[in-house]
């Protein structure tokens, strides 16, 4: 479905499913060069499960009008904006990489608008390397090739991810050269990356949530070691926050490499 969101045409997957007033709502947030299909299987679910699914694309992103957000912040101001447009008063959030870190940030702006918080992926602060940052700004095939052998664990996903046969590390090369052809006027892979390497308020962030928070870590993860998310995980905890924590023996794309087990740790999470 399509709402307009800050006067610009924006997209979000839904499941199949209308909105309905009566259900709970959860908002799914990608990554850098990502769109809402990284998502397929868990809001595919969730939707026809009880639940209100907006697996969005960001603007500037795929099917979203727009300027893509040049900062975590900016990110997070529009997600305000996209519950204010869909008329949702409360929803979850759900967000991998930078995702997560715009869940992060609009969670603790939006107090108790948000339910449940997931961080998928994660790690603070979220440096990037200047040589990726570098190769995402001069040149993106070879920075997204790079990407594509450090975020995963196995090129042999489970069949629930995308289907039986498909070619993991094809499907995602493709949907990063989609992406980054969607948007003529700027680099959405440079602008990203910066988005995560520059953002310093997680800490205080994850302090200011009302929210219990999930974090979803991949074991093998190379591009946002579990490690990386200890200090918010001590946070959270340190500032009483109700904290969980699924840990996967996969790499960084947690939603592709062990799909059900993602989709059982966000339900069952939602479910409390």
């Amino acid at each position: 479905m399509y709402l307009t969101v800050n006067a610009h045409k924006t997209y979000c997957y839904t499941g199949g499913k209308a909105l309905d007033p009566a259900k709970p709502t959860v908002v799914f947030i990608h990554g850098v060069l990502n769109d809402h299909s990284v998502w397929i299987l868990q809001s595919r679910y969730l939707a026809n499960h009880g639940w209100n699914v907006l697996a969005v694309d960001l603007p500037g992103h795929c099917r979203s009008e727009g300027e893509a957000p040049a900062s975590v912040e900016e990110a997070a101001d529009f997600i305000t904006a996209l519950l204010d447009a869909a008329g949702v008063q409360r929803a979850a959030l759900v967000g991998h990489s930078w995702g997560s870190l715009i869940a992060l940030e609009a969670a603790s702006k939006l107090k108790d608008r948000i339910t449940h918080l997931v961080m998928v992926g994660t790690a603070f602060p979220m440096k990037v390397s200047p040589a990726l940052l570098e190769a995402s700004l001069n040149e993106p095939m070879k920075a997204l090739a790079m990407i594509n052998v450090f975020s995963r664990s196995t090129l042999a996903a489970p069949p629930s991810a995308l289907g039986p046969g498909t070619w993991v590390h094809g499907a995602s090369m493709a949907l990063g050269r989609r992406v980054l052809a969607s948007n003529t006027k700027v680099n959405v892979f440079h602008r990203g990356f910066k988005a995560c390497d520059s953002y310093s308020n997680g800490e205080n962030a994850i302090t200011q949530i009302t929210c219990p928070v999930l974090f979803v870590l991949g074991a093998q993860d190379q591009m946002t070691s579990p490690k990386a998310a200890q200090a918010l995980i001590n946070k959270a905890k340190d500032s009483g926050k109700t904290v969980q924590l699924a840990s996967l023996p996969v790499g960084h794309h947690q939603m592709t490499e062990a799909p059900e087990e993602t989709l059982f740790a966000i339900r069952d999470f939602l479910g409390h």
